[in-house]
C-alpha cells in the first residue's frame, strides 16, 4: 500500500497506509463509534468536510453497494481505520470499500492507531487535519493546513443541497422483496428543506404516511407559506446537514417567517439548531464531536440513535419541553415546542420511531 501522511492542528504528525484515492485532503477530525453502516456514514451529507475516524477496529468486511447510499455521492473528506479488509463477504456487496473510495475520490487511511486519534479528539476537541499521499513533509503539510479555511467558516449548503425540487418515491428497505417499498399517494404532504438530507430519513417520512417533496435549502418561506395556505402542503421538515449553524443567517431568517405563519414543523440535526436560533435560543459549542450511536431515553423507551453534533441549545425551557435525553451526557436532545405543532431533535429518528407518527398526526 502507498504511504499517507497526516498532520493535525495540534502538531501531531503520523504515517499510515492509503487504501483510497491518491490525493491531498483537508477537513475536520471526528470519531465515530458505529459498528456497522460505514457506507451510509461516508455518504451522509451531514458528514461533508469531515475525516471520519472509525472506532470499530475492522472495516471493509461487508463491501459497498448502490442501495446503501444515503445520497448520490460520498461527502466525507476521508476515512481513517485501524484495519482495512479488501476482501468482503456480503450477498448485497458490489465492490470493495477501497474501490468505492477511489471511484468517489475520497482518501482512505489504515494502519493507524485510531484509539490514539480518538483520545486526541476527545480530550483536546475535534480539530482540523490534513492527509496526503503526495506530500511527506511535515512543514509543508502544516503550512497548507494553516492556510486552509476552517470547517466552521465553510458554507456547505450550496454544495450538498438539491438544486431542484423533487418528489421522494421510496419507503423503507424491504428485506423480503430485496428492494425499497414504493411510496403511496397520501393526502398529507410535506416539504423537506434540504440542508443535507439522508435518503433513509426521507424513506421513514414516507413510511409514516406522508407524501414528501424535497426542496432546495434557499427556497423562500413566502412560497411555502402560500402553499400551506392553499392546502397544497400540511407541514414543513428542516433536515439535517453540515456546517456551523451560526453561519447560516439567511436560513434562520427564512425559518422565522415559517414560525410566524404557524406551520407544523419537524426539524432534525442542523435543522434542529437553525430552528432554535430562529426561535431566539442560543447555541453552546461542544468541545468534541462524538459521532455514531448514543443511547437516548424517551418518555417510555431507551433506544440507540445516531448523533454527530457539536452544539447544544441553551435556555430552551421557556421555549419547549424536553422529550428525549442523551443517557451518556444527560443532555436534552429532542424538544416539543410549547403551544406549537413543532417537534425537533438533534438526532435522526430510527425506523418506526414514534416521533414520525407524532409529526404525521400534526400535519394538516
Amino acid at each position: 500500500m502507498q504511504k499517507v501522511y497526516i498532520y493535525l492542528e495540534n502538531g501531531t504528525f503520523l504515517e499510515g497506509c492509503s487504501f483510497g484515492a491518491n490525493k491531498t485532503a483537508i477537513g475536520k477530525l471526528v470519531y465515530n463509534n458505529a459498528t456497522f453502516g460505514y457506507q451510509e456514514i461516508i455518504t451522509d451529507p451531514s458528514n461533508a468536510g469531515l475525516f471520519i475516524n472509525f472506532m470499530a477496529v475492522e472495516i471493509g468486511n461487508s463491501g459497498t453497494n448502490k442501495e446503501d447510499m444515503e445520497s448520490s455521492k460520498a461527502h466525507a473528506v476521508g476515512v481513517i481505520v485501524r484495519n482495512y479488509h479488501d476482501a468482503y463477504s456480503n450477498y448485497r456487496a458490489e465492490m470493495s470499500l477501497a474501490d468505492f473510495l477511489k471511484s468517489e475520490n475520497i482518501i482512505g487511511i489504515c494502519d493507524i492507531d485510531t484509539r490514539y486519534l480518538t483520545k486526541i479528539a476527545r480530550d483536546e476537541g475535534s480539530m482540523m487535519m490534513i492527509a496526503s499521499t503526495e506530500i511527506s513533509s511535515k512543514d509543508e503539510l502544516a503550512k497548507l493546513l494553516k492556510e486552509a479555511k476552517k470547517y466552521d467558516e465553510i458554507n456547505f449548503l450550496e454544495e450538498i443541497s438539491t438544486k431542484d425540487s423533487y418528489i421522494h418515491k421510496s419507503g423503507a428497505w424491504n428485506s423480503e422483496t430485496g428492494e425499497f417499498n414504493k411510496a403511496n399517494m397520501s393526502d398529507k404532504k410535506v416539504v423537506v428543506y434540504d440542508f443535507g438530507v439522508k435518503k433513509s430519513f426521507l424513506n421513514e417520512l414516507v413510511e409514516s404516511g406522508l407524501e414528501v417533496e424535497v426542496i432546495p435549502y434557499n427556497t423562500k418561506a413566502d412560497k411555502i407559506i402560500e402553499k400551506f395556505n392553499n392546502n397544497e402542503i400540511g407541514g414543513v421538515v428542516l433536515s439535517s446537514g453540515a456546517g456551523n449553524p451560526n453561519l447560516y443567517t439567511n436560513e434562520v431568517e427564512n425559518i422565522k417567517k415559517l414560525l410566524l405563519a404557524n406551520l407544523p414543523i419537524f426539524a432534525i440535526g442542523l435543522g434542529h439548531y437553525l430552528l432554535a436560533l430562529a426561535s431566539g435560543a442560543k447555541l453552546e459549542k461542544i468541545n468534541s464531536i462524538k459521532s455514531g450511536s448514543h443511547p437516548i431515553r424517551g418518555e417510555k423507551t431507551v433506544e440507540m440513535y445516531s448523533l454527530n453534533t457539536q452544539y447544544a441549545i441553551k435556555d430552551f425551557k421557556e421555549l419547549a419541553d424536553s422529550t428525549y435525553i442523551n443517557v451518556f451526557t444527560n443532555n436534552t436532545v429532542a424538544l416539543r415546542y410549547k403551544n406549537r405543532d413543532i417537534l425537533s431533535s438533534e438526532f435522526t429518528p430510527i425506523s418506526n420511531s414514534p416521533i414520525y407518527k407524532e409529526f404525521a398526526s400534526l400535519v394538516k
